[in-house]
């Protein structure tokens, strides 16, 4: 899964959905780190402040939690947004 420049959603929000999916997936597991926002800005050739507003979006969601100082961690699975 990659940013589509050409599409008109928004980056920050195809990096979010790229995120959610990863952790729906398995690919990032309940209180996994996510990667850090340099690592996301260059895999995926965005800008830091799409990078942030994605983090932002995926937190208000459920889907990660912030503890300052130590990073960005997928939320446990009871506080995943309900799906239905």
């Amino acid at each position: 899964m990659t940013v589509d420049q050409l599409d008109p959603t928004p980056i920050y929000e195809q990096l979010a959905r790229i995120i959610r999916e990863k952790i729906k997936a398995g690919d990032l597991e309940e209180r996994q780190l996510v990667p850090s926002e340099s690592s996301l800005q260059q895999e995926h050739g965005v800008a830091r402040g799409s990078v942030r507003r994605a983090m932002e979006l995926l937190r208000k969601e459920g889907w990660v939690v912030t503890i300052q100082g130590r990073g960005t961690f997928v939320a446990l699975k009871e506080n995943w947004p309900k799906e239905g």
